[in-house]
């Protein structure tokens, strides 16, 4: 028996023969199961487990202790459009390790920002993901396991104050697609199912909320002189609007619509490129529905 052993930390692989290890992918995973398809929401998934155990990952080319069977198992369909971000938070120095739909094994111990791992998977498979959060010191500590498609790096103890991006970049592809609309669109209003917050504090543009790096949603926008067009939000949390317009300025709201979602209305709006980020007023990562319209807001 052979197994490839994906070092993504590292990025070196290497390929183990004759080996019987004790960790186990057969074996019911401990803190459950789930099935997610590409462009999911919420994103992020999260689960709350106990990292480590008492086997050597070290026996498969990667760190930490882990336990004998997975920690959790992701039943996952891909597509074309994202990849696959697994990454761990705790206060403890944790590990993570991962057999893929091919029964090759993904590893990674630290990332730049912190002691936390994070692999990412930029052509994801279709199948099974059996996922260990290991422990670097053999500890038992409570720690959460996030599986995403958007988030632009690990999260971290430090999640909130990352030098590298210290303020929403309109440069960065939207995590949660775009759209090409020309005023007096049918299909009014349009509606995007996405994940509001972020760990970018939107004070850095002058607006409120938890915010993604990356815009959540890009709007191709052709104006004409009949209608507005309007930028809101609906959830059943706290969320905020942040909008980069097509002449470079930032455009914020927070209550001004309807049960503490956020609206902007415009109404002699500018063609061309709107970049847009809802965010959470606590920082939470919750499920919302940006709605672009001409005719009403939420």
């Amino acid at each position: 028996m052979s197994r490839t052993t994906t070092l993504l930390a590292a990025t070196a692989i290497m390929t183990l023969s004759g080996a019987a290890f004790a960790q186990d992918y057969s074996l019911e995973p401990t803190f459950g199961a789930t099935e997610l398809e590409n462009g999911f929401v919420p994103d992020p998934y999260e689960v709350t487990i106990t990292s480590g155990g008492m086997i050597d990952a070290a026996g498969i080319g990667c760190a930490g202790m882990i336990a004998d069977a997975p920690d959790f198992r992701l039943n996952y369909v891909a597509g074309d459009d994202f990849p696959l971000i697994l990454s761990v938070e705790s206060d403890d120095d944790t590990t993570l390790v991962v057999n893929l739909p091919d029964e090759s094994w993904a590893c990674a111990d630290d990332t730049e920002n912190s002691l936390n791992p994070a692999i990412t998977l930029d052509t994801p498979m279709t199948g099974q993901y059996d996922i260990w959060v290991g422990s670097y010191d053999g500890n038992f500590e409570e720690s959460t396991l996030f599986i995403s498609e958007v988030m632009p790096f690990s999260l971290g103890a430090d999640m909130t104050s990352d030098d590298e991006f210290a303020a929403p970049d309109f440069s960065l592809e939207p995590g949660f697609g775009s759209i090409e609309l020309v005023t007096g669109f049918e299909e009014d209003p349009y509606n995007v199912e996405l994940t509001s917050g972020g760990p970018i504090d939107a004070a850095s543009v002058g607006c409120v909320g938890m915010v993604a790096a990356a815009p959540d949603f890009r709007l191709y926008y052709t104006a004409g002189e009949e209608f507005p067009l309007i930028l809101s939000v609906m959830s059943e949390f706290d969320t905020t609007l942040v909008v980069n317009a097509p002449d470079g300025n930032w455009i914020c709201d927070d209550d001004s619509g309807e049960n503490m979602n956020p609206s902007i209305s415009l109404d002699t709006p500018m063609s061309g490129q709107y970049d847009i980020w809802v965010g959470s007023y606590a920082g939470d990562f919750e499920p919302a529905t940006l709605t672009i319209s001409e005719i009403m807001s939420r």
